[in-house]
């Protein structure tokens, strides 16, 4: 029997000599990664933490001189064409470092080259990220970049700082050795020991693949997606890449005339997108079930094979056309808009809108259902979906169960037919009568409830309350002023309440206490009580306008004289009268 060999080596580098290699080409970033970096209080953190010398975890390096797909850090040419060595766990902490004292812009999460800036105070030690308080603060190196560009020795820096400080005010002995200190051990980051772990370049692709799954698998460090992620990069890389395009120029307003996935409603990541294909294709809602079907594994025999992996990847390449076809995601995102729903400010859950788009796909490329009829269902759907969260709380889990629900249906009638029975098993009269005016006591501003209101209100056709203009016209999302032209308006007024002894911000700022009213109406209503602004506002209506405006706001009769405890209640029940009517606009 063989004797099983290490696959790795242990070798200790200081910081300075990691950025070199960065810096030449030497150490390179695979296509096994994202190209994504951290937020910038994550590089903060990092920064603080090597300053006080804690530990900050090891690097794992992968030894290999002839591969493809492989990406540089930073923006600039490179000594190196093709990397020695590939990080395969550790690129968010080295690309920060190397953009921060290197001075390098790096890609971000919405694939822009950005610059990271991070601000040091050498009085306490103290880093933060910088913004414009830091800027005017002269105690602050507002961009500790400068420190290493500048070419400058400690001592010079020393120097420079403390009599830049000195002109606003006098430094004592100690004040001046305790920022010498600092700024010394804040130059000498550069010293800062990493361990690397360092795959042998013998290793191939797939097993450095499986090294980078195993090594993350307990920790949070990355999602289940990212595991789909590195297969898709190391036997379809194509397919990643379609991902990482798609969700790239999802950010990007198009040019005229080109077709383009941008949206209004979301800027889908990779693995979003991604999950929605291993819907499709697997029925699968966990997408951590599927990591072991890619790698080619029988349900059957528990064995891996390489075609049953071939097998599988042709199901998902299937699916993943299906997801990215352009005409596919915008049909799907009309739905939305028939839904009532106008852009992101009316999206409480990105995960609704991944499965609703999950869901018009099977009932699009599995059951043929027409398109009118599709966009009305999936339109239902998402509306349900978003107003009960019902992918807020173990989305997985929900989804999952969704899929298995509808295994083995056979026509587009059963489809739709098994929809609908979710649906109204859901929003039955006791959720409308009971249970959504009770969810409706709530002060929360991003509340799906809210959403699901203002969305019927647009089904409705209903008009800004206290003016002509509808509701659907003045939520436009291409619509870009100044001033957004739709203000929340307390009905019964803040200050009013206050000086009536209503203090507590979650009473005052009831969901039920608001309307949409244009922002000139808001500024001339100002704190008054409605007993007092509402006859003066209702003179510019005739009485069937009135009412008609009323009803469709969810105002009771007689509201501006009711206690504000009355009102409350009354409206809320009104509020779920109006959302069910915007549903029943669906069917």
């Amino acid at each position: 029997m063989p004797t099983l060999k290490t696959c790795f080596k242990k070798v200790d580098y200081e910081l300075s000599g990691l950025l070199h290699y960065i810096e030449i080409g030497d150490i390179g970033l695979p296509d096994i990664q994202r190209p994504f970096v951290w937020p910038n209080t994550k590089v903060r953190d990092l920064f603080d933490s090597m300053y006080r010398g804690f530990p900050v975890g090891y690097l794992l390096f992968w030894e290999n001189d002839a591969i493809d797909g492989v990406r540089q850090i930073g923006s600039g040419e490179k000594a190196h064409v093709i990397p020695n060595r590939l990080i395969v766990d550790g690129q968010q902490r080295l690309t920060s470092l190397y953009a921060v004292i290197n001075g390098q812009k790096v890609l971000d999460v919405n694939y822009r080259f950005r610059q990271i800036e991070i601000a040091f105070r050498p009085r306490d030690g103290k880093f933060e990220v910088t913004d414009a308080a830091i800027r005017k603060d002269p105690e602050w190196i507002t961009n500790i970049s400068e420190i290493w560009a500048s070419g400058k020795s400690s001592h010079k820096l020393v120097k420079e700082y403390i009599q830049k400080i000195s002109l606003r005010a006098t430094l004592t002995d100690d004040e001046e050795e305790r920022i010498s200190i600092n700024l010394d051990r804040l130059f000498d980051i550069l010293k800062y020991p990493f361990t690397a772990l360092e795959i042998a370049n013998i290793v191939d692709e797939e097993e450095v693949a499986d090294i980078f799954v195993r090594i993350n698998s307990e920790g949070v460090t990355l999602n289940q997606a990212d595991f789909i992620l590195t297969l898709l990069s190391v036997f379809w890389d194509d397919g990643r890449k379609a991902l990482e395009e798609f969700s790239r120029m999802s950010r990007k307003v198009p040019e005229a005339g080109i077709p383009s996935p941008f949206n209004y409603f979301i800027k889908p990541h990779p693995d979003q997108l991604l999950r929605v294909a291993v819907a499709l294709g697997f029925d699968r809602g966990k997408i951590k079930s599927v990591y072991q079907i890619l790698r080619g594994k029988d349900p059957e025999t528990g064995i891996y094979t390489a075609e049953k992996r071939e097998e599988q990847f042709s199901i998902l390449r299937t699916a993943q056309e299906q997801v990215l076809h352009l005409t596919n995601w915008h049909q799907f995102l009309s739905s939305l808009v028939g839904a009532g729903f106008r852009g992101e400010d009316m999206i409480s859950s990105q995960n609704a809108i991944l499965f609703a788009y999950a869901f018009y796909l099977i009932g699009r490329t599995k059951h043929h259902i027409p398109e009118h009829i599709l966009q009305k269902l999936i339109g239902r759907w998402f509306f349900a979906s978003s107003l009960t969260g019902r992918y807020s709380s173990s989305p997985e889990s929900a989804m999952d169960s969704d899929l298995n629900r509808l295994k083995g249906l056979q026509s587009a009638d059963q489809f739709t037919q098994k929809l609908e029975e979710i649906i109204s098993g859901v929003l039955t009269n006791d959720y409308w009568n009971i249970s959504l005016p009770i969810e409706l006591d709530s002060s929360s501003s991003r509340s799906p409830i809210t959403f699901a209101y203002v969305a019927s209100q647009i089904l409705l056709n209903t008009p800004v309350l206290f003016s002509p203009k509808k509701i659907a016209d003045m939520m436009d999302p291409m619509l870009k002023p100044v001033k957004k032209p739709l203000e929340k308006h307390h009905l019964f007024p803040r200050a009013w309440l206050e000086r009536s002894g209503v203090t507590d911000l979650k009473l005052i700022n009831q969901i039920a206490n608001f309307a949409l009213i244009e922002w000139p109406e808001n500024i001339d209503i100002r704190d008054s009580h409605p007993s007092v602004y509402v006859p003066e506002i209702q003179k510019r209506f005739s009485p069937d306008d009135w009412n008609r405006m009323c009803e469709l706001h969810a105002l009771p009769d007689g509201w501006s004289n009711m206690s504000y405890p009355e009102f409350l209640i009354e409206r809320r029940k009104l509020m779920a009268q109006i959302i069910k009517k915007g549903t029943e606009q669906l069917k």
